[in-house]
């Protein structure tokens, strides 16, 4: 159903919001009990770290770690606003001391490493603190043979304002998890709207299964950039999830109403010890047999 702006008038504020890629005015309860997911268009909205623990892991099972890591101004950096600044209003805005949550948690009872860079927050940028927090959940999982699993909302690719200190980061994170895929260990990178700069040519695109949600804007430069660097035209929609599915780039993309549903089908074939059936609070599997498969 369409609604024109018409339609929203003498409607109470807040019931009401405007999807950015179609333009219709929806009801804002159906986009949350859709997962935040526009009915028009099927548009995938930002959403915070919070709701991505909710909605894929079992209720009441995630522990945050690495919860004191917090980033410091170390280049005294100024621009329009100081980092010190950005770094305050980021903390206010999400509740949050940095983009990346990361922590242990179960999905269908099987218990993983997770973790979620939050693009409410500098655009999910890279700092010192994301990349450590990803570099020890990678060895956290190696430690306690645990699948990895990070969701990537990170846009804002190295975080500038800690200069080669954010660049760092890429090899850090790319050889903790190294580490844990040469130990048999498997890594789920989950790909979102946007992953791009540093963390896509890094830690983003090194999973062992890569998924993307619908539509998401995946790749290191943007395509303006891109396109004035090369002076050639370049095809409509290279840098989306179904175009990088078409050629090999991730693995599958998936809706987010039914990521956790496709996780728990992948952790059964990838984890040997998987249950069979585990009732959580307001969660239950179905209940079917684990396959038996060899470790990694």
């Amino acid at each position: 159903m369409k609604w024109s702006l018409g339609s929203k008038r003498g409607a109470p504020d807040g019931l009401w919001m405007k999807c950015e890629a179609c333009d219709n005015l929806v009801y804002k309860k159906v986009v949350e009990d859709a997962h935040h997911v526009c009915p028009e268009c099927g548009f995938h909205f930002r959403i915070s770290a919070a709701k991505r623990i909710e909605y894929l892991l079992d209720d009441g099972s995630f522990v945050e770690h690495f919860s004191n890591l917090e980033s410091i101004d170390a280049l005294n950096f100024k621009g329009q606003k100081s980092y010190k600044d950005k770094l305050l209003k980021a903390q206010k805005n999400t509740g949050q001391r940095e983009a990346a949550v990361f922590g242990t948690g179960a999905i269908a009872g099987q218990k993983v490493v997770f973790g979620v860079i939050d693009a409410n927050f500098i655009m999910g940028s890279m700092g010192s603190v994301v990349g450590e927090k990803i570099a020890r959940g990678a060895e956290l999982a190696r430690k306690e043979k645990l699948p990895f699993i990070v969701v990537s909302g990170s846009g804002g690719g190295a975080r500038m304002e800690e200069g080669i200190l954010s660049l760092f980061q890429m090899a850090k994170t790319s050889a903790a998890i190294k580490r844990l895929q040469d130990a048999g260990g498997i890594y789920i990178a989950i790909l979102t709207n946007a992953t791009m700069g540093g963390s896509m040519a890094s830690w983003a695109s090194l999973g062992d299964i890569t998924i993307a949600e619908p539509k998401a804007l995946l790749g290191f430069a943007g395509p303006r950039v891109i396109a004035q660097t090369v002076r050639q035209e370049l095809p409509a929609g290279f840098q989306t999830s179904e175009f990088l599915l078409d050629h090999g780039f991730v693995d599958m993309v998936v809706a987010r109403k039914e990521l956790r549903q496709k996780l728990i089908s992948l952790l059964r074939y990838t984890c040997r010890e998987m249950p069979a059936y585990v009732k959580q609070s307001g969660r239950q599997t179905s209940k079917v047999e684990a396959p038996k498969v060899a470790s990694r």
